[in-house]
C-alpha cells in the first residue's frame, strides 16, 4: 500500500526528537581532534531508533533484498556545456530528439508519484542541469512536494554564480560542484573547454550564500590529476568544503582502463602520509562516501569507492533519464520506460506496478568493475550521474 505523506511527516518528528528519545540527555558534538567514537555510537543508537519507530515504507520502492530507495536522481537534459573525458566520448553523443525528452510537467508528475511512495531526496543531474531554462521553476515546484526533505543539484559550475541566488530563493537544498583540477590549462585538457574561473566563482558563490559543506566532485584519474590530492586536501582547512574524489569508473565512450583508475586506498595512504592524523567520520547507513577529517580544518574530504568497495548493500538510489527511462543501477544496462507509460495514459497505480516491478528485479549488487568495462551501458552524460 502506498505511503502517505504524513507517514513521510511523522518520520521526520522522529528524527528531530530522536536525541531526546533514544538516549535521555543531550548529543555530544565531536569536535575536531577528539575521537569519533562518541558520535558513531550516538549514530546507531539514532539509526536503531529509527528502525523501531519508522513509518511503514512503500513496497513499490524496496526491492527483493530488503532496500529501500528513498533517493531518486532525475537527469533534466543530455546536453552539456562541457566535453569531459570520463563523461562523453570526444566526438559528442547523438542526443534524443526533443519530442522524446520529458517535459516539466511529466518530471514533476513522476517526482510527485515517487515522493508519495516515501522518496525523500531529489537530486537534478544533467547533462548539465543549469542550462535548462526552467531549472528555477523545477526547483520551485519540487519544493512545493509534502515530504520532500532535499533538492540538490549536480553542476559543472559554469552557470552556478549567475544562477543561485535565484535557485535558493526557489528552494535549492544542496549543491555538489564537478571539478577535477585546479591548475587552469589542466581543467581545459580535461573538459575541452575553458571555464575554470567560474566554476571557481561558483564554488565561493555557494559558499558566500551559506552552503555548508559544498561538496566538490574530483574523479581521479592517474597520469592527469592525481598529483593533486593534496592540494585539493588543503582547500578544506579554510573553506567549508566537501572533496569528495570518485574512483575513475568505466561507462560507453569514455575509455576506461583499470591502469587509470587510482584507488581509495591508494588516494588514503597518500594522504595519511601528510596528514597522519586524519580521522574516519561516522557514516549515514545509505551513504556512498566514506568520509575523512583533518582536525581543525573547516571541511572535510571523502572517497567515493564504486569501483574498489561497492557500497550495493545499501544502496537506496534510482534514475530517471531525461528521455524518461527509469534505471534502478547506475552501471546497469537495464531500464524501462517511464516516459511511454505516461503518454499511454497509464493510471498512478499501473506506473507503480511498473516501476515496483523494476525495483524488484534490480540485483544484489553490480557486475564488478572488469565486467562493467565490458557491458554495454550509456555515456555517463546520458544517464544522469
Amino acid at each position: 500500500m502506498a505511503v502517505r505523506p504524513v507517514s513521510r511527516m511523522l518520520q521526520r518528528v522522529l528524527r528531530s526528537s530522536v536525541r531526546s528519545c533514544s538516549t535521555g540527555a543531550p548529543v555530544t558534538q565531536h569536535r575536531p581532534g577528539e575521537p569519533s567514537q562518541t558520535a558513531a555510537e550516538e549514530l546507531s543508537r539514532r539509526r536503531q531508533f529509527l528502525r523501531e519507530h519508522a513509518a511503514p515504507f512503500s513496497a513499490f520502492l524496496t526491492d527483493s533484498f530488503g532496500r529501500q530507495h528513498s533517493y531518486l536522481r532525475i537527469s533534466l537534459t543530455e546536453k552539456c556545456n562541457l566535453r569531459c573525458q570520463y563523461c562523453m566520448p570526444e566526438e559528442g553523443v547523438p542526443l534524443t530528439p526533443k519530442a522524446d525528452l520529458l517535459t516539466t510537467e511529466e518530471i514533476l508528475t513522476l517526482a510527485r508519484l515517487f515522493v508519495k511512495e516515501g522518496v525523500d531526496k531529489i537530486r537534478l543531474t544533467g547533462g548539465e542541469p543549469l542550462i535548462r531554462p526552467d531549472v528555477v521553476d523545477i526547483v520551485a515546484q519540487l519544493r512545493q512536494l509534502e515530504g520532500l526533505r532535499t533538492v540538490g543539484i549536480t553542476t559543472n559550475g559554469i552557470n552556478l554564480a549567475r544562477l543561485l541566488p535565484q535557485l535558493q530563493k526557489a528552494g535549492l537544498s544542496a549543491i555538489n560542484i564537478s571539478l577535477d583540477t585546479l591548475v587552469p590549462a589542466k581543467f581545459e585538457f580535461i573538459v575541452r573547454r575553458k571555464g575554470f574561473h567560474k566554476v571557481m566563482a561558483g564554488i565561493h558563490k555557494a559558499i558566500e550564500l551559506g552552503y555548508s559543506p559544498v561538496k566538490v566532485n574530483c574523479v581521479v584519474m592517474r597520469g592527469l590529476n592525481e598529483d593533486e590530492l593534496l592540494d585539493f586536501v588543503a582547500l578544506t582547512e579554510g573553506l567549508p568544503l566537501d572533496v569528495r574524489f570518485i574512483e575513475y569508473m568505466p561507462f560507453d565512450g569514455n575509455r576506461w582502463n583499470f591502469k587509470k583508475m587510482v584507488s581509495y586506498k591508494e588516494m588514503l595512504n597518500t594522504l595519511q602520509q601528510q596528514w597522519p592524523e586524519l580521522e574516519k567520520l561516522p557514516e549515514e547507513e545509505s551513504s556512498t562516501a566514506k568520509a575523512f577529517k583533518i582536525p581543525g580544518f573547516r571541511g572535510q574530504l571523502s572517497f567515493i569507492t564504486s569501483m574498489s568497495e561497492h557500497f550495493c548493500g545499501t544502496c537506496n538510489r534510482l534514475r530517471i533519464t531525461a528521455d524518461g527511462n527509469l534505471k534502478v543501477c547506475l552501471f546497469g544496462n537495464s531500464e524501462v520506460s517511464l516516459r511511454d507509460h505516461l503518454r499511454a495514459g497509464a493510471s498512478e497505480e499501473e506506473l507503480l506496478r511498473i516501476i515496483g516491478a523494476a525495483v524488484g528485479r534490480k540485483k544484489r549488487q553490480h557486475a564488478g568493475m572488469f565486467s562493467i568495462a565490458q557491458m554495454k551501458n550509456r555515456p555517463m552524460i546520458l544517464i544522469g550521474g
